[in-house]
């Protein structure tokens, strides 16, 4: 099967069963099996690819799995991160919270401390680490599961320093200058209408909003103890 007819029967298979955005998540799965980016498909139209492979997409798009976890990653502010099961997936929205921080950290004019509390896949502590190469980035994260895609993204990148650890117990950390955050969450009233991707992710701890008020206290409450 080359990757043209790969294209073309992972799009069919997922139009006859209505998903949502067929042709970029066929798009998608397609280069990924050329192990080519989406900008290189009409240039490759006719390499080699496995079909049991595909197949196997197929029936883990349609089972409800989150495409960027058949995959197995996704791009994120000039980089490529690994993802799957117990990792939240980065978004392109969560973009502007690390810009944001880059504004803040142009006015210190030393190395920095960074926090990245519940950093998941370190999308953004990562990200703010290749940019402040000569700041310090603690990526602070509870879950064993999502703890392995963290250090795997982190590899290489000296000044990231992986923690597991729960933010509501006490860490032993450096003062930090800047603290982020995107913890996953959602309003008690849409839990009923979730997707089903959304649904499936049993092993993300998802905060109603209730818990996720009370989750920001706690950089708050670190930075005072910290002091003392």
């Amino acid at each position: 099967m080359n990757l043209n007819s790969a294209y073309e029967y992972i799009l069919d298979k997922l139009v006859n069963n209505s998903v949502d955005e067929a042709e970029l998540k066929s798009l998608c799965l397609a280069c990924s099996l050329g192990n080519i980016s989406n900008g290189e498909y009409y240039s490759n139209l006719y390499i080699e690819v496995d079909e049991r492979k595909a197949d196997e997409y197929v029936k883990r798009l349609l089972d409800g799995e989150p495409l960027q976890y058949v995959i197995g990653k996704w791009d994120f502010f000039e980089s490529e991160f690994y993802v799957g099961e117990g990792v939240l997936i980065p978004r392109p929205e969560t973009e502007e919270l690390v810009e944001l921080a880059l504004d803040v950290a142009k006015g210190y004019n030393r190395e920095l401390v960074i926090y990245d509390l519940c950093a998941g896949s370190g999308c953004i502590g990562i990200s703010l680490a290749k940019k402040l190469k000569n700041s310090t980035v603690y990526c602070v994260e509870k879950s064993e599961k999502a703890f392995e895609y963290l250090k795997k993204n982190a590899k290489g990148v000296q000044n990231v320093k992986t923690v597991l650890a729960d933010i509501y117990e006490a860490i032993e950390l450096p003062s930090a200058d800047i603290i982020v955050s995107n913890p996953p969450y959602i309003k008690s009233s849409d839990l009923a209408s979730l997707q089903k991707e959304v649904i499936n992710l049993k092993e993300v701890r998802l905060l109603t909003l209730p818990l996720f008020l009370k989750f920001f206290l706690m950089p708050y409450i670190l930075l005072s103890d910290s002091e003392h």
